[in-house]
């Protein structure tokens, strides 16, 4: 990153991410982030873990994200085929009862 940031500036994760591959890459130790951020080493550690989680997701044959998205749009389908089937039953109750009228 190279740049000290102010304490005005928001930790964006763009901003979080600069800071943990600074330290993954050895171009700072973590204490000397953690000063030079101002940042706890609790917080860094927690970044650290999320940012090598998401790459690991990544790499994933089917990311967690994009099943979650998957899942969702079943259960979204799977409501509108519930939908439907209630619409159709209903339909065919009133023919039935049409037809019994007819036929009175």
């Amino acid at each position: 990153m190279g740049q000290e940031l102010d304490d005005t500036q928001r930790w964006t994760a763009k901003r979080k991410a600069a800071v943990v591959l600074e330290v993954l890459k050895n171009q700072t130790t973590g204490v000397e982030a953690c000063r030079k951020y101002g940042i706890k080493q609790s917080e860094l550690e927690e970044w650290t873990a999320r940012f090598l989680e998401g790459g690991e997701n990544q790499l994933r044959t089917n990311p967690r994200e994009d099943r979650e998205l998957y899942e969702t749009k079943i259960k979204d389908l799977q409501a509108k085929v519930g939908e439907l089937v209630l619409d159709r039953d209903i339909l065919k109750k009133a023919a039935e009862l049409q037809d019994r009228e007819k036929r009175s």
